[in-house]
């Protein structure tokens, strides 16, 4: 007879002479707890990549119902059918399956970047972190050149119509991420997505914005919004260009973008603003970590715009490297 899973071979000399402790098989709440909080995560990583679950079905291969059930805690997930959810996020299954309570917050970046660190820095890494060189790294924020600005936000916050406003009044140039991206894959960014996955597009979104860093002279710089979903590209930027969140309500969002008539990835899906509520909550946290949140609410495109070039003038006065150089 095949052995039960959770039984296993006691001698009772191993117990005192007693009868060896009744094992007990895992608890039914705690597994039900489990798939809970993994198909949380499920739709959080979702969400913060700006998928719908229709697409996310679509691209995975997993049905739509499937992910539902998944998202909602009554999943039985096999372990290839996540592979295919977490290859379709462009994230690491790890991400999924880990508990996040015992992970540092930035796991992530600091996961990536080991990825891509030299012998000689993982050396010294692991110096440091055994306690054998506590004085070997040393974490500084550098300052950031306030006539580099860049803006993060959901798509609809007014990224471009601002940006290309605010560049005008200040003589910079405007520059688009994604018209970069295209630019360099000699593809439209739906057709990168299609070609390439997520995967795909976030290689060139990192590699075009490491391209834009090393251009000089000032910029205005309208990003993606979900180049929050990766920490090393969303950290470079941080660290790179003074970042200003242009913030909307859903609502404001919703009818921006359907006056583009932009509904990716919420095309043919009748929840739409439930799934950009949902994105967008999920995104809040990141977008926070901007230098400065300009609220483009109920305001007009002149007034947001004169907002944002104030900002940008205000921080110059104070140090600015193209205002020094012009003065």
């Amino acid at each position: 007879m095949k052995r039960r899973e959770d039984q296993t071979n006691t001698n009772p000399a191993d117990y005192g002479g007693g009868a060896p402790p009744r094992l007990q098989p895992a608890r039914e709440d705690d597994s039900d707890a489990y798939l809970v909080e993994l198909g949380q995560r499920v739709r959080r990583m979702r969400a913060v990549r700006g998928m719908s679950r229709k697409v996310l079905a679509e691209v995975s291969g997993v049905s739509e119902r499937y992910i539902a059930q998944m998202e909602s805690g009554l999943g039985n997930v096999s372990i290839m059918l996540l592979r295919r959810v977490a290859e379709a996020t462009g994230a690491p299954i790890e991400d999924l399956v880990a508990d996040p309570a015992r992970q540092p917050k930035e796991w992530p970046l600091i996961r990536d970047l080991l990825r891509q660190a030299t012998p000689e820095m993982l050396a010294q890494v692991r110096a440091v972190l055994s306690g054998e060189r506590a004085d070997s790294l040393r974490l500084t924020q550098s300052p950031i050149a306030v006539d580099r600005i860049a803006l993060i936000g959901l798509r609809g916050a007014g990224k471009s119509t601002l940006g290309k406003m605010a560049a005008e009044q200040l003589g910079w140039p405007f520059v688009e991420l994604n018209k970069e991206i295209e630019r360099e894959a000699g593809f439209s960014v739906p057709e990168i997505f299609a070609l390439y996955g997520q995967d795909g597009y976030r290689r060139f979104e990192l590699a075009c914005l490491k391209n834009l860093i090393a251009r000089p002279g000032p910029m205005v710089l309208a990003t993606g919004g979900g180049i929050v979903a990766e920490p090393m590209t969303f950290e470079l930027l941080l660290s790179s260009f003074f970042t200003v969140w242009l913030k909307a309500s859903p609502a404001e969002h919703m009818s921006r973008v359907r006056s583009q008539g932009d509904l990716r990835p919420m095309a043919n899906d009748k929840a739409a603003m439930a799934e950009l509520i949902t994105i967008l909550s999920s995104r809040e946290p990141l977008y926070a970590r901007a230098r400065a949140t300009i609220d483009t609410a109920g305001a007009r495109l002149e007034d947001s715009a004169k907002t944002l070039v104030q900002l940008v003038r205000h921080y110059c006065s104070a140090g600015c490297p193209f205002a020094s150089r012009t003065r």
